[in-house]
């Protein structure tokens, strides 16, 4: 089974590296591809020297989910596995990938676990609530669930063939947000499954620069505004729910809460109010 991974990349050489480094003795030549896709950068980042052969993507303008697009259209794996490049794999990740596909015929696409590389309290203390960290971990069991994330999901070939690509008004370099959300959509509309694999593992980085409340909750806006632009909502719900969640946040204020929850009821107001921004900026609500 051919296996072509492509690694989404932007200003992140560091990350990169010891991303690829980790692929690095997993690859087979004669089974694998790696390919990274690099966007929003005047001049494409050299890569490392190892002893692999990696294909290298660039284009200039921003946009993840368009240069993701060439990169999937240039590839030949059966199966297309898609890494954010501030995360490290285990090492069986690509014979995991594998095992998974081969053994479970029903599923269509793949979501791996993402774990914490390191333990983001003792890294970043008790502002690791605004971490945001896309961790995914469902358990030791296979079992079908509704998305894939993007920091670590593969499909096979046929997914794209079709229903086409990622949607290119979505996702870091455009909206922001919500690109494999969307896509998660239209594999389920289509009849197709998607599984949990928990022995497809990476690891991902705590970085102290994303614990800040104020890049929380602009991130959780922009994801409001991004589910604006794929969803259909109506203005009259999305403004009911904005007042119920702003209660919510104000009560968190008046109580002795926890951080943790005064964070998500703030991130819930935060989101409603980014649908309302797409939604009145154009957006899909009717």
């Amino acid at each position: 089974m051919e296996i072509s991974v492509i690694i989404a990349t932007h200003r992140r050489p560091d990350s990169l590296a010891r991303l690829l480094a980790a692929l690095a003795p997993q690859v087979r030549p004669d089974r694998h591809e790696i390919v990274v896709a690099e966007n929003g950068t005047p001049q494409s980042t050299p890569l490392p020297p190892l002893p692999i052969a990696i294909a290298h993507i660039h284009d200039p303008r921003p946009g993840k989910c368009r240069v993701q697009n060439r990169a999937i259209a240039a590839t030949r794996g059966a199966i297309v596995a898609c890494l954010d490049d501030d995360l490290v794999t285990r090492g069986d990740y690509l014979a995991a990938i594998e095992s998974f596909f081969a053994t479970n015929p029903g599923f269509a696409a793949m979501k791996g676990r993402v774990l914490a590389a390191e333990d983001p309290l003792r890294k970043v203390g008790s502002s690791s609530v605004y971490l945001d960290l896309p961790i995914v971990d469902h358990g030791d069991a296979i079992t079908e669930v509704r998305g894939v994330l993007g920091a670590n999901m593969a499909f096979r070939r046929q997914v794209f063939e079709r229903l086409g690509g990622f949607d290119e008004r979505l996702g870091p370099g455009a909206c922001g947000h919500e690109e494999d959300t969307e896509f998660s959509t239209r594999i389920r509309r289509a009849g197709m499954h998607i599984g949990y694999a928990p022995d497809v593992v990476v690891f991902h980085e705590v970085d102290p620069a994303r614990a800040d409340r104020l890049r929380y909750l602009r991130v959780a806006r922009e994801r409001g505004r991004c589910r604006a632009i794929h969803e259909r909502h109506s203005l009259v719900r999305v403004l009911t729910d904005v007042a119920v969640n702003a209660a919510r946040v104000a009560l968190t204020r008046s109580l002795p809460c926890g951080l943790d929850r005064r964070a998500r009821a703030e991130k819930r107001l935060a989101i409603s109010l980014g649908m309302v921004d797409g939604l009145r900026g154009g957006g899909s609500g009717r």
